[in-house]
């Protein structure tokens, strides 16, 4: 059976590779090599092996190169976008920082007219006052005169009587009243003639005077109104940002106004809120309205105190790059965020507050840490220089150190941390709550 399969194998490949022989000759001598169609096959299949390589590994070869240049202009772009984008940041950045400034401005510009128009509230309740008690004055005299003139009515009536009576009177005057005596009846009629027409001119005097008084406190208390709605919609518009700052923070803004107010319990000034009348009556509905802008205005100036005293600011005031946030990476908590920029860029606290740290610390590299109120702690780390020591009361927006790459850094960044009662909080929470305030 293997005998017949070799046989007609062999005839097969003679077909194909007919067996040939190669002579080799010399001078002396002459041979030959004799090549079976089997040799020929196994050189045809080597040959053709390495070529089918040769092509295949040709073509691997050049489509790598190919794929290779497609990723590096792909890597390109990628950069060119990442680039662009990191600029368009960078001036969305810068922008938010104009409005944020200018926002601060409109805020202190409201707050100076808001302290005008306390003034000017202030002088027009001052004002009404006086009027008021001069219009109380004016009634209890036109009320005198008004009593002055009934009684001098009924004496001149009386008067009359005694001159013009009956016919019994008139002899009984002629026959005993002198004419001194009717003369000083006569001086007495025309004088008190005289004083009732001056009291009939003093109260409609009195009376106009009255109507004019009446007008003016109309008109006062149209004047109160539209301060007092001005005065209202100031303090809407400058309280209720700040009460969504605090409330966006995660902070409860009663709790703080009422710590800030125990640190700051001093009574007096301009904010005193207004009493009873001299009368001992309840004040009025403007009083009212005053103390109720009075105690927006003082909740007002505690929210600045406290946002003075918390980290709504950034640590960074020249330009920067926003590099890693806070959360996991790689399976471990980014306590954090990072903020990258050239070497010596100054960095600033941003909160008031007390340094209770200022050294080297492992993994923090050159590392600060000031306590604030409320039980926030801020840490800035991987710093090339401190510029601040333990013990020392800083102030928002002073410098605290220089950036850096000490400690576990990859390259010069700023590690911005946020604790409350010891556990680190996203900063970017305290950062963003202040975009439309700050």
């Amino acid at each position: 059976m293997r005998s017949r399969l070799a046989i007609k194998t062999h005839a097969l490949m003679e077909q194909w590779f007919p067996e040939r022989r190669l002579f080799l000759r010399s001078t002396s001598d002459t041979r030959f090599i004799r090549l079976r169609s089997e040799t020929q096959a196994l050189a045809v299949l080597g040959v053709t092996a390495v070529m089918s390589w040769t092509i295949i590994a040709t073509a691997i070869l050049l489509m790598d190169s190919i794929g290779s240049g497609n990723f590096r202009e792909q890597a390109k772009r990628d950069q060119i976008t990442y680039e662009q984008r990191l600029n368009a940041l960078s001036k969305e950045r810068d922008t938010r920082a104009a409005e944020a400034q200018a926002a601060h401005q409109r805020f202190n510009s409201v707050l100076e007219q808001i302290s005008v128009m306390q003034s000017q509230l202030l002088d027009s309740e001052t004002r009404r006052r006086e009027v008021e008690k001069g219009l109380d004055i004016v009634q209890a005299t036109l009320m005198d005169t008004m009593k002055q003139r009934e009684d001098a009515s009924q004496e001149l009536a009386l008067l009359q009587d005694q001159i013009n009576g009956d016919g019994t009177a008139v002899a009984l005057a002629s026959n005993g009243t002198s004419d001194a005596e009717i003369e000083f009846l006569s001086e007495a009629l025309e004088s008190t003639a005289q004083e009732r027409d001056q009291v009939i001119a003093d109260a409609e005097e009195a009376f106009v005077r009255a109507e004019e008084m009446a007008d003016e406190i109309r008109d006062m208390q149209i004047k109160n109104d539209a301060i007092f709605r001005q005065l209202e919609e100031a303090m809407t518009v400058s309280v209720k940002p700040l009460d969504r700052m605090f409330e966006r923070a995660g902070m409860d803004a009663d709790s703080i106004i009422n710590q800030v107010r125990r640190g700051y319990s001093g009574q007096g000034g301009p904010l005193t809120p207004l009493t009873l009348t001299a009368r001992g009556e309840e004040p009025s509905l403007d009083a009212q309205r005053a103390n109720d802008i009075l105690g927006q205005m003082d909740r007002l100036n505690l929210y600045r105190i406290a946002a003075e005293k918390a980290p709504f600011a950034t640590p960074l005031k020249d330009s920067f790059r926003f590099t890693s946030g806070f959360g996991y990476r790689w399976g471990r908590l980014h306590a954090g965020a990072d903020f990258a920029a050239p070497h010596g860029t100054p960095i600033y606290s941003t909160a008031d507050g007390v340094v209770t740290f200022a050294g080297w610390q492992s993994g923090y590299g050159r590392l600060v840490k000031i306590q604030h109120e409320f039980g926030i702690e801020t840490r800035y780390a991987h710093m090339s220089k401190i510029r601040v020591k333990v013990g020392q009361r800083v102030s928002r927006g002073q410098r605290v150190g220089d950036m850096g790459n000490t400690g576990r850094s990859t390259g010069t960044h700023l590690h911005y941390e946020v604790r409350v009662g010891g556990k680190p909080v996203n900063p970017m929470i305290y950062i963003k709550a202040a975009n439309d305030v700050f």
